[in-house]
Parts: structure tokens; sequence; C-alpha cells
């Protein structure tokens, strides 16, 4: 039903409910007399909702209005020929239709065709994801385009080692425009107390209101590739080139996230930040029973803190690997596949991953990403372990875009493709809500 058709028919409903108001009242007037009880609480009922359809068709009439406003401007400044739906440009199959070829064609060569796919592929990546709609009013406008879509879901899939940590952060899309986002914060809060003596004076204290502040940072790498590669190749070197480029996109921004100093044109990271909850965990022979201890230290520094709880655990690989292989006295695991239905287990194994979701300790989700340092210490042997409450993490991404240049490299034949993004992180909104273990229990395993 069209918003127009359910406005008439919210009107329809309307013009009945009035009717047989008014048949109340005609009634009473007839006979003389006030509405009864029963005939009062009708009409309270029916006015009420009476009301409650004014205000929908109100709101629904303005909608229209805006939709219609909106359908006018579009057609005044759009081509004069629409495309309702339109096939994928630049397919997963071999079909001879190469992104980067196109992007070198258009704007090296001059090539319409080529650089009429390019418009048709960002347009159709505009249907595809609403947010792609902003992209005419981005940071470039030089010759850059979106990468096809079947693209970005592949390298995201493939890319080794994941961002399993950026992932975890709420992400949003960039604002165009900005250098850094500044998010308000209060500093410190009102106060109550008990009113001393009735007519006392009530206890009054201001709060005061600061703010964090993230920069928007620049990731880009980019590849030589010759120029026969690109115009005489049987094959899209697309999956190649962007899957590789795009990988190490993912392990910089996790890197970012993690480790970022803050300095140099770099994020500051979870581990950099000033503020989060410390925790040492310092054995010359580690025990899981010892880890297991500083994790529950972990979690109630947040509790304590941000009064609110954790959602995750984070390590590396190598130290999940060590927690798994730990035995009590009978050489039996400490942490056992969740499907056996384990008692008095330190953690559960629920999955055997090389990144992502492993298992659970404590209650949480047990997290494992190869981006986490393990060169740290005065040994530079020592890993970190992390509980956050991810939600307070805020991550900003643009859109991933790709650029195709032939300057300076014409003597060789070659083609420098470049692929590049924005992005911006902010783990200081509550730096109570991140605890972060490290020490000398935490060297390098042996298994």
């Amino acid at each position: 039903m069209t918003k127009r058709e359910l406005i008439a028919d919210l009107i329809s409903k309307r013009a009945a409910m009035r009717s047989a108001i008014d048949e109340v009242l005609k009634v009473a007037q007839s006979e003389s007399r006030g509405l009864t009880d029963d005939e009062s609480s009708r009409f309270d009922t029916d006015e009420s909702e009476i009301r409650a359809l004014d205000d929908r068709i109100s709101e629904l009439d303005a909608q229209l209005r805006m939709d219609e406003a909106s359908e006018e401007m579009r057609k005044r400044y759009a081509p004069s020929v629409q495309v309702t739906s339109e096939p994928e440009v630049y397919r997963k199959a071999n079909d001879g239709r190469s992104y980067f070829r196109d992007l070198h064609l258009a704007r090296n060569k001059g090539d319409r065709d080529a650089l009429d796919r390019l418009i048709r592929n960002d347009r159709i990546r505009a249907a595809q994801d609403e947010k792609r709609a902003a992209l005419s009013t981005a940071n470039g406008g030089g010759g850059e385009f979106v990468p096809p879509l079947w693209l970005e879901q592949d390298f995201i899939a493939f890319a080794r080692p994941g961002r399993v940590v950026a992932n975890l952060c709420p992400t949003m899309e960039l604002p165009a425009g900005t250098d850094s986002i500044n998010i308000p914060k209060i500093n410190t809060g009102t106060q109550v107390a008990p009113q001393t003596a009735q007519n006392g004076g009530v206890l009054e204290q201001d709060l005061t209101t600061t703010s964090v502040s993230s920069p928007v940072v620049t990731i880009a790498g980019g590849q030589t590739v010759s120029l026969q590669l690109l115009e005489q190749s049987p094959l899209n070197i697309d999956s190649v080139v962007l899957a590789d480029l795009a990988a190490a996109y993912a392990v910089q921004l996790d890197t970012q996230v993690i480790q970022g100093a803050g300095t140099g044109g770099t994020l500051t990271g979870i581990t950099t930040l000033a503020g989060t909850n410390a925790l040492a965990f310092t054995s010359a022979s580690p025990t899981l029973a010892a880890l297991y201890s500083k994790l529950a230290g972990a979690i109630q520094a947040i509790h304590t803190s941000r009064f609110l709880p954790p959602d995750a655990i984070i390590m590396h690989p190598r130290r999940w690997a060590w927690a798994i292989a730990q035995q009590d006295t009978q050489g039996r695991p400490l942490v056992v596949p969740a499907a056996g239905g384990p008692m008095n287990a330190v953690g559960n194994l629920s999955a055997n991953a090389s990144q992502g979701f492993v298992g659970s300790m404590l209650g949480l989700p047990v997290y494992v990403d190869a981006s986490l340092p393990t060169n740290l210490g005065t040994g530079t042997n020592q890993d970190v372990v992390l509980v956050a409450r991810m939600a307070d993490l805020m991550l900003w991404e643009s859109d991933i875009r790709a650029e195709a240049f032939q300057q300076t490299y014409a003597q060789n034949m070659s083609v420098y493709v470049r692929l590049y993004n924005y992005a911006s992180f902010q783990p200081g909104r509550y730096p109570q809500s991140i605890s972060v273990v490290s020490g000398t229990g935490l060297v390098a395993p042996t298994f």
C-alpha cells in the first residue's frame, strides 16, 4: 500500500468514527439528556483515536510531500533515461572486463567506453548500498572509483590475518569534509545528597563537559603493473592485485586499532590509550589458573569503573593455543569442547579457528587476532590479552577507492594502481571500558 492509499484509508476510518460519535450526540440531544457513563466512555475513546489518526495522517502527508518534492528534483536533474535495474558491470567470472584495465584506459587513454563502465559500476554500487549515495561529496573527484562489490566481499573474506578487533568495534560511515571527529563527553557529573532538614538547601553541583577527538587518517598502498598485463592478458588481474592490497589494508587498520601510536598520521590504538585498566601478569612459570585469575581481575576492573560489563576477551592465537593445551594434574585439558557439556572447566572450545570467535571464558566470548603484538617486554617476546566492552569503542570508515596512473611509469610501460581509504577510531570515550593484561607471564609459549 502506498502512502497516498494509506492516507485515504485512514481518512475513511476517521470519517466513520466521527459519524459514530455524531450519532451518539444526536441521540442524547433528541432525548434531551446528557451522555450516559457508557456513552461518555465511548465518546472519550473515539475522540482519542481520532486525534491519533489526525496525527498519523499529518505525519504521512508531510512524508508524501517530501517524497514528491524529492522526486521532482530527481526528475529535474537526472538524465532523461532512467534504469530501474542493471546487471553488475564487473563480474567474478573472467569475462574480459577488468576493473583495473578500465581504470587505466579511462584515465590514461581517454577511453569513453571504459569511463562509462566505471561510472555505471559506481551507480550500481550506490543502488546496492545506500551509503554510496554520498560518493559524489566525498574527498577526491580526480578519477577515483569504488571497486565492484564482489571484489570487496572476496578480499574481506580471504584476508589473512583478518581485522578481528576492528570488526568487533561499532563501525559507522566516515563523514565527508573533515579531518577529525570530536565527541562531547561529560567530565564531572552532578551530585545529590540527603536534605538535612525540611526547607533546607539542596545540594547543587554543575556538571562539566569536555570532548574527545580522533583524527581522520589515510591508509593507502599501491602496486606497479605492466601495461602488457593490463591490456593483453586474457585473465583479469583485479582479484589478485586488489585482494592483496585490500588484505594489507585490513591488517594495517586492525593493527592501528590495536596499537596505533596516535602520532605521525596514525590512530590511537587500544593498547596505547591512556587511562585503561592495566593488569600485570608476572610469572616465570605461567599457568592457566594464574591467567584465569588475571582475566577475572580485568573483568572486575571494568565492572567497578565503567559499571557495565565487558563483552569480549581478545588474545593472540598462540595464547589461546597455549590455553587449550593446559592440563590438570590428571592430564585432563582445562579448556574442553563446549559440545561435551563440561563441568568445572576453565573455558570452552567452540571453534578451531585461526581468527575470530573460538570459545568462551568467564562467561565472555573469546576471540583470537593474529594482529595483536607479540614483541612486547624486555625480551620482545610477550603478547597481551584484552578484555573490553567493545560497544564503547567507535570506528569510522569511508568507501575504499582505487585509481590507476601511468605518469612517471611510461618509460617502463607500467601502470601504478593505488588503493586507499580514510578512517578514524575513538577508543577514549570510556578508557575504563578496556583492560590490558601484559607481563612476563605472556612470553612466547612452548608446546
